[in-house]
């Protein structure tokens, strides 16, 4: 299946194919979800399948919307369709922008609206195996510490989240 991203091209907002977005490191937008639970975060393991930065850490849930397709509706329905995540208000917190080498001659230029949610204790996510390879709640004290020490096993992403925007993404927690 193509997937179409809004892309800015010549200044102008566009539908691209997704695959070429990250092959020419054309600036996109993009959604990216952080759950938490009584101080920790949810974190994802990207599915070996992926295309790019397979098998590593990253925040709960990140996607591109599609073409019309409101960031916090996008964010919504990835919960949902990568973790079996539903009824989890999400917050708005900031919107950022980011260029990343990924791999593969592939570059993330990324405007991302942020979300925040709070995920009630006894709901646990149900993975959908093309997507995500496992789960696993870590601490958001010290977290950006654990990124730094093994940077490797974490997207480029999730590193400059916590690197040049926790305070505004984690401001009230």
């Amino acid at each position: 299946m193509i997937i179409h991203i809004p892309t800015w091209v010549d200044g102008t907002l566009q539908p691209v194919e997704k695959l070429e977005a990250h092959q020419r490191g054309l600036r996109h937008k993009a959604i990216s979800v952080f759950i938490l639970r009584d101080g920790d975060v949810l974190l994802q393991r990207r599915a070996l399948e992926k295309y790019h930065t397979p098998g590593l850490w990253a925040n709960t849930c990140c996607t591109h919307p599609q073409w019309n397709e409101a960031g916090i509706d996008c964010a919504v329905r990835r919960l949902d369709e990568e973790l079996g995540i539903t009824d989890v208000p999400l917050t708005y917190r900031d919107t950022v922008e980011y260029r990343a080498d990924v791999g593969g001659g592939l570059i993330e230029h990324e405007v991302v609206d942020i979300f925040v949610g709070e995920m009630p204790a006894g709901v646990e996510p149900v993975l959908n195996p093309e997507e995500v390879m496992d789960t696993i709640w870590r601490p958001l004290e010290g977290l950006a510490e654990e990124v730094l020490r093994a940077p490797n096993t974490f997207t480029p992403w999730l590193q400059i989240y916590l690197h040049d925007h926790a305070a505004a993404i984690f401001e009230s927690v």
